[in-house]
């Protein structure tokens, strides 16, 4: 049987915070919704915490971005080159553009977003409470946002979180009001959100059915417990964890999963066939000269574009060499990505400093940091060198056409 209620006002022991009470399976879940760029939330998680009516407390936080609120020199102990080998340096500057975000925040605020998630945790940890991090990977979540959205939607999405990187403005009221509901993914996305359903559903929807499927799974002997969520779940949390019927684990396992890629890599192939039939087709009708010329026209364009951007990222000459020589392959063979070698090389060539990870925060809020951070200069290097290579494809693409059948 399941049971909600919300405490009369006059008995509010939360000083006003929203907040909702669902008893199921034997477990009593206190639902306590917070503002992320809020005081009077951190004191109300304290009081709440010091009444000592719970043994359990549940935090909108996953162990990444636990980490990075409570362990200071958690980013300087990354391993930058398994960051690229993996292919996650996207996702790396996605972290970054959130991190800016919440600095920019706290700068105006006077106040770190996320405070009182922060506050829960150290507060039940420093009791001997048990904690449990009931949020989604911030990983998964940006996977599974991304994977929701075309090609098109999602190149706007990747070039607004890249121009944040660099953006140094204050935070709009929309925003703020956005983040006093109550949640700090929707507010950093709201520009892309409002105007995309499947960002929301990821980034909002998905999340309040995986944290309710979370809290079930709450560990044996639970009996009281304290969730600390941004008000901005609290209905739609109650709701699942209220009525949800289907077993926990299933539900986090199926929202945990990356929607399946096709097995075959069709664009790939059809880029391949293009090129590599353009060559022979070259060498057949028009001889050896034609032929050579539409392989220089591919070399030249794809690794001159691919050497330009990594170069304007402040490349390393055995970075800009890496990537003119492995631009012209990338579009035929996927894991030898033209970003990717390039970054490596610069990665190997200079390698990051104990002092660049400490100083990254601060460093990608001025233009001047990314090319004078090692850090930063590797991210740029990434994607400069890949939009260079995507821009020589297409115009060496172009210039192999003109001369086939100009």
């Amino acid at each position: 049987m399941t049971l909600e209620h919300e405490s009369p006002a006059s008995t509010d022991p939360f000083a006003g915070q929203p907040h909702a009470i669902v008893e199921r399976d034997g477990v009593r879940y206190t639902l306590l919704g917070t503002a992320h760029v809020s005081k009077a939330s951190v004191d109300a998680v304290r009081a709440a915490i010091d009444s000592g009516n719970y043994d359990t407390v549940a935090v909108e936080l996953d162990q990444q971005r636990l980490q990075a609120m409570t362990d200071p020199d958690a980013l300087a102990r990354l391993d930058l080159v398994k960051v690229l080998r993996e292919g996650k340096a996207a996702l790396f500057a996605a972290n970054l553009g959130l991190a800016a975000y919440q600095r920019r925040l706290a700068e105006q605020l006077g106040i770190e977003p996320g405070a009182e998630l922060k506050a829960a945790a150290q507060e039940a940890q420093a009791r001997g409470l048990s904690l449990t991090l009931i949020d989604r990977d911030v990983g998964l979540t940006f996977k599974r946002a991304l994977a929701s959205l075309g090609f098109w939607k999602r190149a706007k999405v990747g070039a607004g979180i890249f121009a944040g990187l660099f953006v140094d403005e204050e935070v709009g009221e929309e925003d703020i009001e956005k983040l006093k509901q109550g949640d700090l993914m929707e507010a950093s996305f709201s520009e892309f959100a409002d105007e995309t359903p499947e960002l929301y559903e990821a980034i909002i929807s998905e999340r309040d059915r995986y944290m309710a499927a979370k809290l079930r799974e709450t560990p044996a002997g639970a009996r009281e417990v304290l969730a600390v969520v941004g008000a901005g779940h609290l209905q739609g949390l109650t709701r699942h964890l209220r009525d949800e019927t289907a077993a926990p684990a299933g539900i986090v396992a199926s929202l945990e999963a990356l929607p399946e890629k096709s097995s075959v890599p069709w664009f790939t192939i059809a880029l391949a066939v293009f090129v590599l039939g353009g060559f022979a087709w070259g060498f057949w009708r028009g001889g050896v000269d034609v032929g050579t010329d539409l392989v220089l026209y591919w070399v030249l364009w794809t690794g001159g574009l691919g050497a330009l951007g990594c170069a304007i990222a402040g490349g390393h000459p055995l970075s800009i060499l890496g990537a003119f020589v492995a631009s012209p392959v990338t579009p035929l063979h996927p894991a030898l990505a033209s970003g990717t070698i390039s970054a490596l090389i610069e990665a190997w060539v200079r390698k990051p400093t104990y002092a660049d990870f400490m100083a990254l925060r601060d460093d990608v809020q001025t233009l001047k940091g990314w090319w004078r951070n090692r850090v930063a200069r590797v991210l740029l290097n990434f994607f400069l060198t890949s939009l260079g290579t995507a821009i020589g494809v297409w115009t060496g693409g172009a210039r192999m056409l003109g001369k086939l059948f100009g």
